[in-house]
């Protein structure tokens, strides 16, 4: 193999001298040059400042001039590589004179034939690599850090005004004066949800590219979350004529340990990837457990009947922005972005995905993940594949009464929520039994009780079974429903023996959920949710007052606006803030706030830094910051923030707020 030829600048202003020099260093034996010859001052200079050699070998006399002025003046122009000195004699003053002026070694000239000459080539090209190596770590760097800043001023930007876009659509929706145009704000309350849907793909995919997306390992209640996602992808399903079906080949262990939340994601995209190339038929998932190589591994399948995919394409389904046939992507839309970061998700969890397809036919998705040791854990064989009742099927029902939600996953809590409240009925939420525990507790004191609570039996902090037992002991009889996705044997049994009232399987349809609701609630007229001026819109305010006076610091005027709209719905106080400036004047005209919700970037204004502000006069008040990024965890508890909302803001996470 040919040694790798390096460009090597001779500063020699002797031509017997550069010929020895340059005779010895050809004689090299594991090292190749390309020589440059300059003889005075000016030329090289010039040559140093096109800073395209390797190594430089500098006379230090150069006729009338000293070669320390080259030396100087060279780094000064922009040399970067490794300058030796050579010397006519020793002399142990010029040779500090040269190391000090930037000079890497120093040779005198009688030791060109020695070994010593050939050590201190290769030590300054080595040293030249490591050199490069820094600084182009350094540079890349730079770049991921100019890239991470630009990914999240754009997070911010489109994140704001989507805030406004979703939140003043959902309230166009549910006024009289939005009932003509339905159809035209779904198309754009839809549309709205796919932007932010391609952002945080973007996003994931930027961290996912840069190896900064970290997994939070926990333990998992398998049957939970494959009942939520159940629940959550039967509503697109039904809504196109699609039979879903969930099942497990084998049976499952009910805990594992993994990410939830990507984990969930993986299935979500996977299962909402399949629906939407799915015209007619069905989309089934099927879950299966092994062990390999003493590694328990975790299974899924999801298959579906729909447009399946070329052969030709197969192979760059899983890139960035690739879809299939043009023809295809035009008719169903998308970015291509979504198998991508299963791919990759999966990939982090210890597993592959793969594919089979048939063009006209439908595709087979396969996946695994490492589960952790669950030689210890229960298995039980999972079926979710009964069929849920078309929305419009129960929207003529209507009951009267105060429902208590409470599960952990915000998705779920919407759902069922949004099942309840289009019966008429008035919905609270909760995200614990803790949680629950204080809310039930406190509607009792205030005679108000609740008529029936749903709670999920597997939630941290507290969980369901936990909570009844606390509920119960305070002497409280109020129906209380368990949501569950164990299917097995006596658990019915066994909830009941604990206190609860009746049990509910997930995932949860409309069908189940009207049994129970017509057992423990009395019929009624559904809420009416229209407002009575035609030109005015307002959203239904489905909770009293509450007497809550929130601080919103937000720069952007439309943001701003449909949150405090929004919040006022909710029964709260709401005084706007649109810089720092104004919010320590605002915040300063009362003492009883309940929260101050904090946009990070305001224009004059550091939210973390102004919400450490705030503290000196209010150490315990409650604050909560808005961002269209995720803020550094270590920045948020230096602040003493242990909340965030991630743009764009909607209902349900203002309803969570206020209740919260």
């Amino acid at each position: 193999m040919s040694p790798l030829v390096s460009r090597l600048l001779l500063v020699e202003d002797d031509e017997d001298d550069y010929i020895l020099a340059r005779d010895y260093i050809e004689q090299f034996s594991t090292l190749a040059f390309e020589i440059d010859w300059v003889t005075n001052q000016q030329d090289a200079l010039a040559k140093m400042a096109e800073n395209r050699h390797d190594i430089c070998l500098l006379d230090y006399q150069l006729g009338a001039e000293n070669g320390l002025t080259v030396l100087k003046l060279g780094i000064e122009a922009g040399f970067t590589s490794p300058i030796i000195m050579l010397t006519g004699q020793a002399d142990e003053e010029v040779d500090m004179a040269a190391l000090d002026a930037g000079a890497v070694d120093y040779i005198i000239k009688s030791e060109l034939s020695s070994s010593r000459f050939a050590r201190a080539i290769r030590y300054a090209l080595a040293r030249r690599e490591i050199e490069k190596e820094r600084v182009d770590r350094l540079k890349a760097e730079a770049e991921n850090r100019s890239k991470d800043r630009f990914l999240a001023h754009l997070s911010h930007e489109l994140r704001t005004p989507l805030t406004s876009i979703l939140g003043y659509t959902e309230l166009l929706m549910d006024s009289k004066v939005g009932q003509s145009a339905q159809s035209e704000l779904s198309i754009v309350l839809n549309n709205s949800k796919h932007l932010l849907s391609l952002l945080n793909n973007m996003l994931d995919l930027s961290k996912i590219a840069a190896d900064k997306l970290e997994l939070n390992l926990s333990e998992v209640n398998l049957d939970a979350m494959i009942a939520d996602v159940y629940a959550l992808m039967t509503i697109p399903a039904t809504d196109k004529g699609l039979t879903l079906t969930v099942s497990s080949a084998t049976p499952l262990p009910l805990k594992i340990t993994t990410d939830a939340t990507r984990f969930r994601q993986v299935l979500i995209n996977l299962i909402s990837n399949a629906i939407k190339f799915t015209e007619k038929g069905n989309v089934d998932v099927n879950l299966w457990s092994e062990n390999r190589d003493e590694t328990d591994y975790l299974y899924f399948t999801v298959v579906d009947t729909g447009i399946g995919i070329p052969k030709n394409q197969i192979g760059c389904i899983f890139k960035p922005f690739e879809q299939v046939a043009d023809v295809v992507s035009r008719n169903q839309g998308g970015s291509g972005l979504g198998l991508a970061i299963c791919n990759e998700l999966v990939s982090k969890m210890g597993g592959e995905v793969s594919l089979t397809s048939e063009f006209g036919k439908g595709s087979c998705f396969t996946a695994y993940i490492e589960t952790g040791d669950v030689s210890q854990v229960p298995y039980e064989v999972l079926k979710f594949d009964s069929k849920p009742l078309m929305a419009k099927e129960v929207n003529n029902q209507s009951y009267q009464g105060k429902v208590l939600v409470v599960d952990d996953v915000n998705d779920i809590r919407m759902l069922v929520g949004h099942m309840l409240s289009g019966m008429g009925l008035h919905v609270e939420y909760g995200k614990n039994g803790l949680e629950a525990l204080d809310k039930i507790n406190d509607a009792r004191n205030e005679s108000a009780p609740y008529d029936l609570v749903l709670i999920d039996i597997h939630m941290p902090v507290m969980d369901g079974s936990e909570a009844i037992k606390h509920i119960r002991s305070n002497g409280i009889d109020t129906p209380i429903v368990a949501m569950t996705a164990a299917t097995m044997k006596g658990v019915r049994d066994q909830l009941i023996y604990q206190g609860f009232t009746n049990v509910i399987e997930k995932p949860i349809n409309p069908e189940s959920l009207m049994v129970v609701l017509g057992t423990y609630l009395q019929p009624g007229t559904a809420e009416k949710r229209l407002s009575p001026d035609d030109n005015q819109i307002e959203l239904s305010n489905t909770t009293e007052p509450s007497e809550q006076h929130i601080l919103l610091v937000e720069d952007d005027a439309d943001a701003a606006d449909i949150t405090a709209l929004l919040l006022e719905n909710l029964g709260v106080d709401v005084h706007i803030a649109h810089s720092g400036e104004e919010c320590l004047a605002v915040f300063s005209q009362r003492n009883d706030w309940s929260k101050v919700l904090m946009d990070l970037n305001l224009p004059d204004a550091n939210g973390l830094k102004l919400a450490k502000e705030l503290r000196k006069n209010a150490p315990q008040l409650e604050m909560v910051l808005l961002s269209g990024e995720e803020p550094d965890s270590a920045e948020m508890a230096d602040a003493d923030i242990s909340k965030f909302i991630l743009k764009p803001i909607n209902k349900q996470v203002l309803t969570d707020l206020v209740k919260g």
